[in-house]
This record gives structure tokens, sequence and C-alpha cells, in this order.
């Protein structure tokens, strides 16, 4: 498989096989939003309780939602800017986008080369990207610290092409219902965050949690991070503004997403360079839950 080139490991490498689990978030009207991620996504009701759900594939969650009352979505902030649902295929894809499109929910299907995705916003203005992996088109690269994408025969692409939808849902067959809950193999692929200084969050990803250094591509202020060689687990962008401040208290929106141990003594690894880096940190029942330097929550916990 083509992957792009590992571009700094920190002196620590955070485990290979470390991998996101799910995303929480606050969300404003819990029946509407499980309404949303049910019938336009897909997704399965794993569990609920109160003001509080779980949502996936059917297996282990992919999405948790919490309702608080009187919120809003803000701009300028930090926080969230798309979750990222991984689908094993093309097909799977395409039903997934074949959905949407039934619904007439507006969504923006886009070729990354290496990936083709559509992304779209949930009812509260969260963003989501719905993608599947498809590196036999091409890969992207670093070069001068610029990010470029070639296809397979070498030619260049700005890696944000509109997708060929036609071709896209070819691979649905006649009797492909559209109304069919997502596959079991589909996971949380990466997540991107808004933060208020690259650097600084490259710092903390980095540096500290040890997840090697992807890509940073100054002129268009972003960068990517992750663990095993994948493309990236996390993409950080100051597109809310250098500086940016976290979101108010009554904000929709990320609450934390979680980076999963593959065993104890890797977990067990990354805890000790926090404690011993003094990061305030709180043992909560689905793990140990810091913040970023820009107040993004992040759960350390076993898969």
């Amino acid at each position: 498989m083509n992957q792009p080139q590992t571009f700094s490991k920190a002196d620590f490498s955070i485990h290979s096989a470390t991998t996101l689990g799910y995303v929480s978030l606050t969300v404003a009207n819990l029946e509407n939003q499980l309404l949303f991620y049910q019938q336009a996504l897909g997704f399965k009701l794993h569990w609920r309780e109160g003001n509080q759900a779980g949502l996936g594939a059917g297996g282990a969650d992919l999405l948790h939602l919490t309702e608080a009352p009187n919120l809003k979505k803000y701009r300028g902030a930090t926080g969230l800017y798309h979750f990222a649902i991984l689908f094993p295929d093309r097909r799977q894809l395409a039903l997934a986008i074949g959905r949407l499109f039934a619904l007439k929910y507006r969504n923006s299907p886009t070729d990354h080369i290496m990936t083709k995705t559509t992304y779209l916003d949930d009812p509260e203005g969260n963003g989501i990207e719905l993608y599947c992996e498809s590196p036999e088109d091409g890969t992207w690269t670093l070069k001068d610290g610029k990010y470029e994408t070639r296809r397979a025969d070498g030619s260049w692409s700005d890696g944000r092409e509109a997708l060929d939808v036609e071709a896209l849902l070819a691979h649905l067959r006649a009797d492909d219902r559209l109304d069919t809950p997502i596959p079991p193999e589909t996971k949380l692929g990466h997540v991107h965050l808004h933060v208020r200084d690259i650097p600084e969050a490259l710092n903390f990803y980095h540096n500290l949690l040890g997840f090697d250094l992807m890509g940073y591509v100054s002129e268009a202020q972003m960068a990517f991070v992750s663990a095993g060689g994948y493309h990236h687990h996390i993409g950080l962008n100051t597109w809310q503004g250098v500086g940016a401040p976290p979101p108010p208290a009554d904000a929709v929106g990320l609450r934390y997403f979680t980076v999963e141990f593959a065993n104890s003594e890797a977990l067990r690894e990354v805890v000790t360079r926090v404690e011993q880096a003094g990061l305030p940190a709180n043992q909560t029942e689905h793990g140990l839950l810091i913040y970023d330097p820009s107040q993004n929550g992040v759960i350390l916990k076993l898969s």
C-alpha cells in the first residue's frame, strides 16, 4: 500500500498499533441527533441512558452523544473541525453517499486521490467526513513543506478534486438497499482539530504523546500526525485563527476523542510521560482524560 513517508519521529514514538476509538460530542437535542445519525448515516444505536447515547457499527462505539441544555454553536474557537468515519471499501462508501443523496442531505463528495470521501455537517454543525482508502490511485507527499498529491501515473493533483460520483455509485448492486446499517468493519479513521497554534499542538501530540509527524504544511496552516505510518490519525489546523480561544462552556461540539492502545504497557508508557510533564489529568470511567493546549479533550485508554 502506498503511504506517505514519515516526516519526523520524536525521541519517543507511540506504539504502532495505537488507534482512535470514538468521538464524544455535547449536543443540544439528543433526539434529533440520534435520528440523523441512524437515518442519514446508518449508525446503530448501541445504548441510551438518560441524556447520553452511544452509536456505532454494532461493535465498539464510534460516537458518544451527551445532551445539555441551552447550547449553541460558536465560530472562531478551537475544537472539532471534523471526525472521519472510515469505510472498508468503495462499495460501502457508495452506499453511504447514496443514502445521503436519496435523503437529499447536503454533502460534498471529494477525491483526495489516496482516499475517496464526502464532507457534511450534522444538524448541529459538527463536521463529518465519510471516506475509504484508495492508495492504488496515488498518494500524497510533502516537498519543501508543501502538500503535493500524485496520481498513480505520476501526474500532479491538488488532492481536492470533485469525486466521480457516477463511478463510485457503479459499485452498487441492483438489489442494494440504502437503509441498511453501516458494516461492522467501519471505524473512526481520524479526527481533525482546530487548534490555536500548530507548533504548540505538535509539541503535545508529537513530542509528548509520541505520534509521528507525517507532515507540517506551514503555508496551509495544517499538520498531520499518526501512529504506525498511517497517513494521519489526527489533523491540526489554525483555520479558526492563530490564538483562537477554546469554545465557551455552553457550546455544542467536541467533548473528547479517545486514543486507544493495544496493550497496557503501551498505555502506561504514554501515561508516564503525561505524569512526568506535570500535565493535569483526570481518571474517568472511560479512561485518562487530558487536554491539549487548545483545550481539546483526549482520553487515553486500552482498546
